[in-house]
């Protein structure tokens, strides 16, 4: 897929205005769905979006697209500027992304050996200086286990 075309087709559909920059993937994001660049007016945007709901990543560019087309026509084009929020409404945008889980992101998972509490957890735990929560019992090392969510 075209990213700029289609950013051009998405503004042209439901903003009804011309987009005349650059759209790029940029794979280093992770949190993030979408960025606007005041600078020199191109969007990047996070391809794990797309490829996880492609209705998500449409109302994500039509997020961005706010930005964008606010900034060009000198008005609020951040966040907390009335003219944002109204138009970000107008189009059906998302006002956030929501988090996508990491894919095989490791956890290790602990169990309290008195009251069977279990903590996983994604880094290591020092079992000789960390006790349970709950019960101040000894916590045991259980298996790794993979998590696939994203």
């Amino acid at each position: 897929m075209n990213l700029t075309e289609y950013v051009r087709k998405v503004s042209r559909e439901d903003f009804g205005k011309e987009f005349r920059h650059e759209a790029h993937w940029n794979h280093r994001l992770k949190t993030t769905g979408g960025r606007f660049f005041p600078k020199d007016g191109h969007l990047d945007f996070n391809p794990r979006y797309y490829e996880a709901d492609q209705d998500l990543f449409r109302k994500i560019v039509r997020h961005e697209l706010c930005h964008y087309h606010l900034y060009f026509e000198k008005k609020g084009y951040r966040h907390k500027d009335r003219d944002f929020k109204e138009l970000l409404h107008a189009v059906d945008g998302v006002r956030y992304a929501p988090p996508l889980a990491l894919p095989n992101a490791v956890s290790y998972l602990y169990r309290c050996q008195q009251c069977g509490q279990v903590y996983p957890r994604k880094r290591r735990v020092n079992t000789a200086k960390y006790r349970c929560g709950k019960c101040h019992g000894l916590l045991i090392e259980g298996s790794k286990r993979n998590q696939s969510l994203g």
